[in-house]
């Protein structure tokens, strides 16, 4: 994936001459003849010291970066930059408009992008320098000494100083595309508090992490090299915090709903506050709060239900921001069953009462089975107040899955104790119309979340929501808050490339060896981070520590199936898909094991389904590969236990695989050509892919990428693009929801946790949203996550020239835009 800003066109620079230096064909040295605008010139070091322009200083220095790229032409970027150029400007400034106007080109090259990343590599570098910092120790001790490292991780560098300095390798910066090495650089990278400069290079910044979540030098470089070499990263709290005097490095928190009293919900605001403001992602049920008109004894009023605190949950969660590194994002989870259900769904609506609108939130449905076999026979559907089924004895609904609740839910009617019925068609429709008008009020499967999840062997261990993003899946109480701690394999990374071309009619292979290493390093990394966290709260630390649960997941699924040209839908790519997903699974729980062998198991292991032979697949009748390795994993669990509780989760990645320069988790790509919007600024995305597949072809033309432009990103409507390439680069608004969710569905039988799984309608009705959501449940998904669709209005192009090879006329172009929300950064 390449990237740029989107900003200007190309400047004009006259009076410039550009020759050819006398050295050999091979390597020819450009050289600029000032032009006389520049002459008398000045420009200002980082020093403060004044000196005259030296026009060829600025080509050699952007020259030096574009060893490799063979696509580039540095004087294009070095005659832009001179355009820009004044009296007195500083070094720092000429070196910001070298590395924009490199970036501005990456949608024409997207080596170009490239060449911005290693552009703002040096500055960072030079940065860093400024300030007598000229290895990794002194970076951990200037940390250390501002109160920003924490004394454990100096102890630790400084005894292996050596080591550790010599294992910088500053080339691995040419890894990094443009989008990556700014996120890095605007958001991860330690600063100093006041100046506000960075006081570590993105290479001591991975070490550094690394060293934090480490036992030894060894298993410290191993980690540091994997993420150097950005095959796999932890989550976003975990790279903020890793090696801080705040070491919160979880990235997802569960709270149960809370008890239906003020002090209880006071307490609960609290707790988010807390969890909030150290990078924490939010789950929250709110099911046990008595609804609207129920009878408060204490004052004989009556209750306003549970939309007026969640108003104010939202500016609590508006108020606290995470230090402004990102916004504070919680999910609000509730059962259908509840007789404020209409009412919730509405939190999100665009029009009436903003007093009665949440704006910040996000919501989420928790649906039993029982009401999606009504919605399927067009029965009734009965809504409670908690606080009526409370007063009459009734078991609480929300504690309660599969066949209990069903019974228990059937006697609650029977005893009239109903606050009233509505059709279940009905209600359903209402969810689905908030799903396609906002995105928002996701479906998530009550049942099958807990009858799959590990922890939920013992009676009264019950799954009562889900978090932010949809994967996490654990028990909660009002003693036990639970956490997760996240972290991602880039995919892309473990694909073989055949060099010479197909082999046997395939373009590669994927490295299951090297998947397995990346595993069980990564559950090793994610183990450790249990017991260094800081926990903001006493009942996350006590479920963290009981249950050492983890969130292992993937991400560049899309560019594994790029590289092996399998469109994403073939058959092929599911079988991949689905044989990753095993062996993710297997080497997890083989990591687990081991850990439980040189440490002991988690203290809960006896009230788990693993401590009784049950793996994930049997909560979904599937038969995994080489059953006979499976039976020997299970006799060393049955005789060593597990370490962890849970291990497979995939999250969104929304920012790390910006950093790794992939496709976010198991997501198809959502255009060829879009722009995304961050906290970083506006970015234009290429399908590098694509690029190359169609410069091999000698497609790359200005007509074309015009074509593309006016496509929305889509090569579908391109003659001149071959079927096969136009088939294996469709979007996700051209690829059917029916295959991601078989794919998921294969998928989920190797995920203990969940996926956050995105499903995409470009003009979504409400008569195929409900056909598609009723096909996920049938397929046995435990929870989906945003539903995404087109914005109604599209702008029109104004960079897209007058005629493109299959395109439509320039009345009809649209933009090659497309609205990315990052609430889901909270997790990744």
């Amino acid at each position: 994936m390449s990237t740029a800003p989107d900003t200007a066109t190309e400047p004009v620079v006259p009076d410039t001459v550009v020759r050819v230096a006398a050295t050999p064909p091979a390597s020819p040295a450009l050289i600029l003849t000032p032009p006389a605008a520049t002459l008398g010139m000045g420009v200002t070091k980082r020093n403060g010291a004044h000196e005259p322009v030296d026009l060829n200083k600025i080509v050699r220095a952007i020259g030096r970066c574009c060893e490799g790229l063979h696509a580039v032409d540095p004087m294009r970027v070095a005659t832009r930059t001179i355009s820009g150029l004044y009296d007195g400007a500083t070094t720092r400034e000429l070196d910001e408009l070298s590395i924009r106007t490199a970036a501005l080109l990456t949608a024409e090259e997207p080596e170009y992008g490239r060449l911005a990343a290693r552009l703002l590599a040096g500055v960072i570098e030079k940065e860093v320098a400024a300030i007598d910092i000229n290895a990794f120790s002194q970076s951990v001790q200037r940390g250390h000494e501002l109160g920003l490292i924490n004394a454990r991780l100096v102890g630790f560098v400084q005894a292996n100083a050596r080591k550790l300095n010599d294992a910088i390798d500053d080339s691995l910066n040419h890894r990094f595309d443009y989008f990556g090495i700014r996120t890095l650089y605007d958001r991860y990278l330690l600063r100093h508090p006041t100046a506000r400069t960075v006081i570590e290079t993105p290479q001591q910044f991975f070490l550094r992490v690394a060293c934090a979540l480490s036992e030894d030098v060894p298993e410290a470089l191993a980690l540091y090299r994997r993420m150097a070499q950005l095959d796999y990263l932890p989550s976003s709290p975990t790279l903020f915090n890793a090696g801080t005097t705040h070491e919160q490095l979880s990235s997802c928190f569960l709270l149960d709903s809370p008890e239906d009293s003020l002090e209880g919900i006071y307490q609960r605001y609290t707790d988010v506050a807390k969890l909030s403001k150290f990078s924490g992602g939010i789950g929250l049920s709110y099911t046990r709060i008595r609804s609207r008109g129920s009878l408060i004894r204490s004052t004989n009023g009556l209750s306003n239900g549970i939309v007026p605190w969640l108003k104010t949950l939202d500016a609590s969660v508006a108020a606290v921001n995470q230090g402004g590194k990102r916004k504070g994002a919680a999910c609000v989870y509730l059962e259908p069953w509840h007789a404020d259900v209409e009412e919730f769904l509405e939190l999100r609506d665009n029009t009436g009462d903003d007093a009665r609108r949440t704006h910040n939130l996000n919501l989420a449905n928790w649906i039993p089975d029982e009401f999606m076999r009504r919605v399927e026979a067009d029965a009734m559907w009965s809504l409670f107040d908690p606080a009526t089924l409370m007063k009459a004895g009734a078991p609480q609904l929300t504690d309660l899955f599969g066949d209990a609740f069903d019974r228990a839910y059937a006697a609650a009617e029977a005893a009239g104790l109903a606050h009233k019925q509505v059709k279940a068609r009905e209600l359903y429709g209402r969810m689905i119309r908030t799903l396609a008008q906002t995105g928002n009020g996701w479906m998530n499967f009550k049942d099958k979340c807990n009858r799959a999840c590990n922890q939920t062997a013992k009676a009264g261990n019950v799954v009562h929501l889900s978090n932010l993003c949809t994967e996490i899946l654990e028990v909660t109480s009002q003693d036990e808050t639970a956490v997760c701690n996240l972290g991602s394999i880039n995919l892309g990374h473990h694909v073989e490339v055949f060099a010479d071309g197909p082999l046997h009619g395939e373009a590669g292979r994927f490295d299951f060896e090297r998947l397995a290493d990346t595993v069980r390093l990564a559950v090793r990394q994610l183990d450790r981070v249990i017991d260094l966290n800081f926990y903001p709260i006493e009942t996350a630390r006590r479920a963290n520590l009981k249950w050492r649960p983890v969130g292992l997941g993937a991400m560049g699924l899309q560019d594994v199936f790029f590289k092996l040209r399998l469109p994403f839908d073939s058959e092929p790519a599911r079988a991949l898909s689905k044989k990753i997903a095993e062996e993710i699974y297997f080497h997890a729980l083989s990591a687990s094991n081991e850990l439980a062998l040189e440490h002991g198991g988690h203290p809960a292991f006896a009230d788990t389904r693993a401590a009784n032979g049950e793996l994930q697949f049997e909560a979904w009748d599937v038969q995994p590969d080489d059953p006979g390795r499976w039976a020997e994993l299970r006799a060393r669990i049955g005789k060593h236990g597990l370490r962890n509780s849970l291990l497979v989760a995939i999250a969104p990645t929304a920012t790390i695989a910006s950093i790794a320069g992939c496709y976010e988790c198991i997501e198809p790509q959502v255009s060829n050509l879009f722009k995304r919007e961050t906290l970083s600024g506006d970015f234009i995305v290429v399908n590098r892919y694509l690029v190359e597949e169609l410069k091999t072809l000698g497609l790359w033309t200005p007509e074309l990428r015009d074509a593309i432009k006016r496509a929305d990103g889509s090569i579908q409507g391109i003659d001149a693009i071959p079927e096969s390439l136009r088939q294996v680069y469709r979007t996700a608004w051209e690829l059917p929801m029916r295959s991601l969710i078989d794919m998921a569905a294969d998928r989920g039988a190797f995920i203990d946790q969940s996926q956050s799984l995105n499903l995409f309608i470009e003009n979504p009705n409400i008569g195929q949203l409900s056909s598609m959501y009723m096909y996920a449940w049938k397929k046995g998904l435990k929870t989906t996550y945003y539903l995404r669709s087109r914005p109604a209005t599209r702008i029109a192009k104004a960079t897209v020239g007058a005629a493109a090879v299959g395109a439509p006329p320039v009345d009809e172009a649209i933009a090659c835009s497309l609205e990315n929300p990052e609430s889901c950064e909270a997790c990744q």
